[in-house]
């Protein structure tokens, strides 16, 4: 939930935009004096009313003052830092500027200090920190076939497949037993040293990996794994499971198999949860879906865990006639924003008959569910739809969903 909120205001201040060179980002690390960062401001204003342009002048030096008006509601700058996003942001067309403020202290320490003024808030650090930090490997192999991927977070960011070569067990008619098996061993450490070969490449471009699963059918795994010949910096990192399969089916089963390896990943985390979603829907009669029930449940505190798609593209719009003050609320797709809001919006009020709907808000329906739930004291969980679990999801239970009080989990 942190990490979704962290991600929608980032997000948000994206989408401000500047005139021109006047939008202030100041980062600030812990342990520096915010008296000293008033400090730098000041001569900062000091240097921008040298600024030609009036209108320039007048913005950056109101967004600095405002910036310093902020740092003094502060002591420290806390222990993982503190950043100010300080600016003059249209509000509906040139004219129409309004200072804006925020502030923010990170989910991890910044290290540098920083001022700039821009068109737009500088946000590229605050983007590093949203990138998911869990990386695994896997290799699924047995004789035949073998697939290589990599985990990141919640989806598999790389994943290639591979046939081995090597000759069935039955020797070819006219072939010495010894011969055969001579051949076929040669052609299965020639299979070992491609399959090293692609999973160095590929595994040594990720240097935060956490670990390597080895996985399959049968012993071949652990000869590979024993055979040494996976980069020097990565057999430390080895974990060698039993799967039913090989290849992209084997690298499925080995990610619920090797849960206790990917405890960190999300994925492990998002995909046990739809999977006792899915359980519970055919065996107990404890799951709400459907976006009328689930908000009717959840309106009436009686959700333990509320369950949302982070792909739900709907939005709540609300419109009013300005002339008898009748309103409308509605849920719309995010794609018919364009198309539909402007057609439901030039339509006559049904109470006066006049031609007169105006839009007063419009808001993402997750953010309002999870505003919802935290009123309630109800858990949260996101699901990405970048993964298989997170499309059923999305596709059968309509990305919302929620299991009622008393569940035993």
């Amino acid at each position: 939930m942190d990490r979704y909120k962290f991600r929608r205001f980032v997000e948000f201040l994206e989408s401000r935009q500047g005139r021109g060179t006047e939008l202030v980002t100041l980062y600030i690390p812990p342990g520096k004096r915010i008296d000293e960062v008033i400090g730098y401001l000041r001569q900062e204003l000091s240097t921008a009313s040298n600024i030609k342009s009036k209108g320039t002048r007048k913005a950056v030096m109101d967004a600095i003052e405002s910036a310093i008006q902020r740092l003094k509601l502060f002591n420290d700058s806390g222990p993982n830092g503190l950043i100010i996003f300080s600016g003059a942001i249209p509000q509906n067309g040139e004219g129409t500027e309004k200072i804006e403020v925020y502030h923010l202290h990170p989910p991890q320490p910044i290290n540098f200090f920083l001022y700039r003024c821009d068109s737009k808030f500088y946000l590229d650090p605050l983007k590093d920190l949203l990138k998911e930090k869990e990386t695994y490997g896997i290799i699924a192999m047995d004789n035949e076939d073998a697939a290589i991927a990599v985990l990141r977070g919640k989806m598999i960011v790389e994943l290639r497949t591979y046939t081995s070569g090597i000759p069935g067990k039955h020797r070819a008619g006219g072939q010495s037993s010894r011969r055969f098996e001579r051949l076929r061993e040669q052609a299965l450490q020639e299979y070992y040293s491609r399959l090293a070969e692609h999973a160095n490449e590929i595994f040594l471009n990720y240097p935060d990996l956490k670990a390597v699963i080895i996985a399959g059918p049968g012993p071949t795994k652990e000869v590979f794994a024993k055979e040494g010949k996976l980069h020097y910096s990565l057999r430390d990192k080895i974990h060698v499971i039993d799967t039913s399969y090989a290849g992209e089916e084997g690298v499925r089963e080995a990610i619920d198999r090797a849960a206790d390896i990917l405890s960190n990943l999300r994925l492990v985390k998002e995909r046990r949860l739809v999977e006792d979603l899915m359980r519970r829907v055919t065996t107990q009669n404890t799951v709400i879906y459907g976006l009328d029930s689930v908000r009717l449940a959840l309106q009436g505190r009686q959700l333990e865990l509320l369950l949302i798609s982070e792909e739900l593209d709907l939005v709540e719009v609300t419109y009013s006639c300005s002339n008898c003050g009748y309103a409308v609320t509605e849920t719309l797709a995010e794609s018919d924003l364009v198309s539909l809001l402007p057609e439901k919006l030039s339509q006559k009020c049904p109470k006066c008959g006049v031609q007169a709907f105006k839009l007063n808000q419009q808001e993402k329906l997750v953010d309002i569910l999870i505003r919802q739930a935290e009123d309630t004291n109800t858990k949260v969980e996101l699901i990405s739809a970048t993964h298989e679990s997170g499309e059923i999801f999305l596709k059968t239970f309509g990305g919302v969903a929620g299991l009622l009080k008393g569940s035993s989990r």
